[in-house]
């Protein structure tokens, strides 16, 4: 293995280490009651890692590229349609319920 590929290789691994340190400890200081307004908020940015894994994929020339790549894409549809459904839960408890009545509709 080449010494700047290993350096690079090394840098890329963590860079990806501090990221889940600083997604877990800024995740875990939200309040409860923020997390449905957060994760209903970020779709548009989960759907731009869609684009990049999509994109990574594409160019990918190494099998393992493209297994990566290949879990990127369904892990960040996943996210997008996750974030999807609780954005619908979220909204569904702001909607107006029938009156057990029946009486007059307003």
């Amino acid at each position: 293995m080449d010494g700047a590929l290993s350096q690079e290789f090394m840098l890329g691994v963590y860079v990806f280490l501090l990221a889940i340190f600083l997604g877990v400890e800024l995740i875990g200081k939200v309040p409860a009651t923020l997390h449905t307004p957060l994760m209903s908020g970020t779709n548009a940015i989960h759907g731009i890692v869609m684009l990049g894994a999509m994109l990574v994929l594409g160019f990918a020339d190494e099998w393992w590229l493209q297994v990566v790549g290949f879990v990127a894409v369904i892990l960040g549809a996943a996210n997008v349609f996750g974030g999807f459904v609780v954005t619908d839960r979220m909204l569904e408890m702001f909607k107006r319920r029938p009156s057990a009545g029946g009486g007059s509709k307003r």
